[in-house]
């Protein structure tokens, strides 16, 4: 293909991140000097480097170290104290005009800017320790228990009062007043059974919707902590289930709401029957009906108050609490995800949500300090994740609505995550900036073990968004290779559809071929399996190649592996990689994909049609 044919990378810009190839691995502590490196591509007109740091409010300018060099790029060092608890840097590059006047460029974590920044996207050091490997080094698996198998058992269980019975191949109701009553009767002892899909799969964590007894399919309303659903099989069957997922290697996390509780727990009974009971201490009382409140003014919900210190001590505080209860033997859960993270601890003037989640990151690292604390936060986490409390976040807003908006169709019918609007189409630089935004709000350690989902109990499907085969390929390659931890909604990987959160709260199709799609699954797999066989993809740094509307190129990279990948959802002429992109890589693995990269006189091209993707190894 002539070369006219094949539009130019524009010249790669500087470049850092929190990952090993320019920071050290290790926590540090108050007092360290930290050396941060920055790789400056020649031919940028780049004369010196300098680190600005903000300590103790007040920012300073120190000149950085060229440290090595070679034809494609210089590598500058500095040293960063680390003087507070999360200390924020970013560079400073002295750039002539094209006049030969003087002027300047920043880097900070949304990229180079010819223009004075703000410190909002500044790059973090953090003393604070970071998720355990495990979780990024993996991939979860979710499970929602009443619509992924039923045992056997399932059918000796009377039937819930507040169920409403369906057939297992019954598709599930998206709105109407039975979405919440709809009984399928999955059970523990049924994902017990299947655990070895999630091995064939290639996952590594099992993480399930709540156990503890409700009146709703979901049990986001429980009425007891105490003990676990019977209608589920019990405390026998959710331990049971916990010793087999780890004899196959699998972690397992749960799923706590520490924002409410349902109007039937037995705490909230207490309290409405007695206002000199302590428990009365634990909700907020009002004077408008009903008298409480709820969770989103819905009275089946009532909301905790962590003004209770008994309340804290119950829920959260020490290995008695509930969070610490189910950590412990007979169950030994490795984790927890924690519903409506945003609110818990937020009413009004009241802001204890930092508080909450310091208290629980201490519960779980006293019981297990491998123990993984993940928040469910739909909208801007940024402000939550300092890296003191929660380890991660539920990343709808840097990942999923992004990569949304790239593949779906002009003419979406599949409404927007809670927005009065079909899911709209936008070009590859709005995504990547979006992404970028987030992502540069919060340290380098929480962006690499972020939930990453293409969809969840609570969305529509991935395969309604996208709607082919070769799209849900694209979407799953960003899952797989982009930094953070994989998330997979149990269904997706054989296909299943939903155009709301109710809606793909399907059943798995375990006796159902005509809804299992066999392409799909092996997709899943291939991509998982390049995932697990790539420490670039697990645990390298980001740096993005190329972004126009319709192909997304990176490098994911630590000091022993450099990995490429490739994404395009139309057919796409192709680009030439600048020669700093690849450094002295001389051939390319592929590892997945059909995209083609030819390497010419040393000069690197890909091309191909779209939707198609590529990951490679450079080497």
């Amino acid at each position: 293909m002539p070369d006219v044919a094949l539009p130019a990378v524009t010249t790669p810009s500087a470049h850092h991140d929190g990952s090993a190839l320019h920071v050290p691995a290790g926590t540090p502590s108050l007092g360290d000097t930290v050396p941060v490196r920055v790789r400056v591509p020649r031919g940028t007109g780049v004369r010196d480097v300098w680190l600005r740091t903000v300590r103790d409010g007040e920012p300073r300018l120190a000149p950085a170290r060229l440290e090595r060099s070679d034809e494609h790029e210089d590598w500058y060092v500095a040293d960063v104290l680390v003087h507070n608890p999360v200390t924020r840097y970013r560079f400073f590059l002295d750039v002539p005009g094209r006049d030969g006047t003087s002027g300047y460029r920043w880097l900070n974590g949304r990229g180079t800017w010819d223009r004075d920044v703000p410190d909002a996207a500044d790059f973090r050091l953090t003393v604070h320790d970071p998720a355990p490997a495990w979780l990024s080094d993996g991939v979860v698996y979710q499970v929602f228990p009443d619509r992924f198998a039923r045992s056997a058992g399932a059918d000796d269980r009377p039937l819930p009062g507040w169920a409403v019975p369906a057939r297992w191949d019954d598709e599930p109701h998206g709105s109407g007043p039975d979405v919440g009553v709809q009984y399928y009767g999955g059970d523990l002892a049924g994902i017990e059974e299947r655990l070895d899909h999630l091995v064939a799969l290639g996952v590594s964590t099992l993480y399930t919707t709540p156990v503890f007894p409700g009146r709703s399919n979901h049990r986001y309303d429980a009425g007891t902590f105490g003990h676990v659903d019977p209608v589920l099989g019990g405390d026998a069957a959710y331990a049971s289930l916990i010793r087999a997922a780890h004899a196959r290697g699998l972690r397992v996390m749960g799923d706590l709401t520490t924002n409410h509780t349902g109007d039937g727990h037995e705490w909230f009974a207490r309290a409405r029957a007695d206002e000199r009971a302590p428990e009365r201490d634990f909700y907020y009382w009002t004077d408008d009906d009903p008298g409480y409140v709820g969770w989103l003014e819905h009275a089946s919900l009532p909301k905790l108050s962590y003004g209770s210190r008994e309340l804290a001590e119950r829920m959260i505080s020490g290995p008695d609490s509930v969070v610490g209860r189910y950590l412990r033997e007979p169950f030994g859960l490795d984790g927890w995800r924690i519903d409506v993270a945003n609110m818990t601890g937020r009413y009004g003037a009241e802001d204890r949500t930092h508080e909450v989640a310091r208290t629980l990151r201490a519960t779980m690292r006293a019981i297990d300090p491998d123990a993984a604390l993940v928040a469910e936060h739909f909208h801007d986490a940024t402000g939550d994740l300092a890296g003191d409390g929660w380890h991660a976040n539920m990343n709808y807003s840097a990942f999923t609505r992004p990569v949304w908006t790239w593949l779906a169709p002009q003419d979406s019918a599949v409404p927007y995550l809670g927005l009065p609007v079909r899911t709209p189409r936008r070009g590859g630089g709005s995504v990547v900036e979006a992404m970028r935004d987030f992502d540069a709000a919060v340290p380098w350690r929480v962006t690499a073990a972020q939930w990453n989902m293409l969809g969840s109990h609570d969305t529509p499907r991935l395969r309604s968004i996208v709607g082919s085969l070769d799209l849900v390929e694209v979407a799953v390659t960003l899952l797989m290779t982009y930094p953070g931890t994989p998330v997979v909604f149990a269904g997706d990987e054989v296909g299943l559809t939903g155009i709301n959160g109710e809606h793909a709260r399907a059943t798995m199709p375990w006796d159902s071929p005509e809804r299992w799609d066999a392409a799909t699954f092996d997709v899943y797999r291939s991509l998982i399996a390049v995932r697990r066989g790539s420490a670039a993809l697990r645990r390298g740094g980001l740096r993005w190649v190329h972004v126009d509307d319709d192909a997304l190129v990176y490098l994911r990279e630590t000091p022993d592996e450099r990995v490429l990948v490739a994404v395009a959802r139309t057919p796409w002429p192709g680009v030439r990689l600048h020669p700093a992109i690849v450094g002295g890589a001389r051939e390319a693995e592929r590892l997945h994909g059909d995209l083609g990269l030819s390497v010419h006189d040393g000069a690197w091209r890909l091309a191909g049609d779209g939707p198609a993707v590529g990951v490679w190894r450079l080497t």
